[in-house]
């Protein structure tokens, strides 16, 4: 699971699957085809890669040496830009770049960003805490309480108004709620190790995982519903911008390799739409 191992760590334990496997680097197609973008370890070191819904026009959109790394991709708003984590520049922080892959730069330190709804600020974590950047001003505050020492995986809700987060106390991971502007955080769901969760597109769920499943959850913590029954390890769920998809990653085990693959939302027979190479964090916009 993400929580609560750092970046680098994160790298170290994904770079164990390797594939040679070419790629289109043509460019990107526009948000309007729907695109899922990814990591993938299938050219080398991870990068970000983007594919269609169905499994075509798979495409790698970054590149780098052996020790430049990247992950965690995010689509902003707009379609035109993607948030991701990276090892560039020998230590891991926050980047972004156009969705072609061009104009890229560092942001901050940090990893594991979300682009707030409006596209102006960032929700990321920073030393084990949720902070929320300006992307303006570049000022950045924690919102995170004292009380919950190891956060990660902050996302937005559609509104702007609350971030949902994993933490970690007394070794069990717990999934939270708390105001844009800081304050108590709410409980969500302590059972089974959750994290990673992420809002549905109209804010009447989050998705999240535990240890092996992918599971969905009012943000009040009722109606908890278990989405994928089968074998394996799935992880890192993410809704379809129309709110009748997940995309997630599977793994034979906890160490992969990964493919991609949806699944409706109700649940029922997933459909693959990756293979070769570990693919991970998939974002669906």
């Amino acid at each position: 699971m993400r929580v609560p191992p750092v970046f680098s760590a994160i790298v170290l334990s994904l770079a164990l699957f390797r594939s040679g496997q070419s790629a289109d680097r043509t460019a990107v197609p526009s948000r309007q085809l729907n695109l899922i973008v990814f990591c993938s370890d299938r050219s080398g070191p991870w990068h970000i890669w983007t594919v269609r819904p169905d499994g075509s026009d798979l495409r790698e959109i970054t590149k780098g040496n052996e020790q430049e790394n990247d992950v965690d991709p995010v689509v902003d708003p707009g379609g035109t830009q993607v948030l991701f984590s990276s090892t560039r520049g020998g230590r891991a922080g926050v980047w972004r770049m156009a969705i072609d892959g061009t104009a890229m730069e560092r942001v901050c330190d940090g990893d594991q960003a979300e682009w707030s709804p409006q596209g102006d600020m960032l929700a990321l974590r920073h030393e084990d805490k949720i902070v929320v950047r300006d992307l303006k001003s570049g000022s950045q505050r924690t919102v995170s309480p004292e009380k919950l020492p190891h956060c990660s995986g902050p996302a937005w809700s559609p509104d702007g108004r609350e971030l949902a987060f994993a933490g970690r106390t007394d070794g069990a991971n717990a999934l939270y709620r708390v105001a844009v502007h800081g304050g108590e955080a709410v409980p969500v769901y302590n059972r089974k190790g959750a994290c990673e969760p992420h809002w549905s597109p109209d804010g009447t769920r989050l998705v999240y995982e535990t240890e092996t499943q992918i599971c969905t959850i009012q943000p009040d913590g009722k109606k908890n519903q278990v989405v994928t029954f089968f074998g394996g390890v799935q992880r890192y769920g993410r809704y379809s911008p129309d709110g009748k998809w997940i995309v997630f990653c599977q793994g034979s085990s906890e160490r992969g390799p990964w493919e991609l693959y949806k699944i409706p939302v109700a649940g029922g027979t997933p459909v693959r739409i990756t293979e070769a190479g570990s693919d991970m964090f998939p974002d669906w916009r």
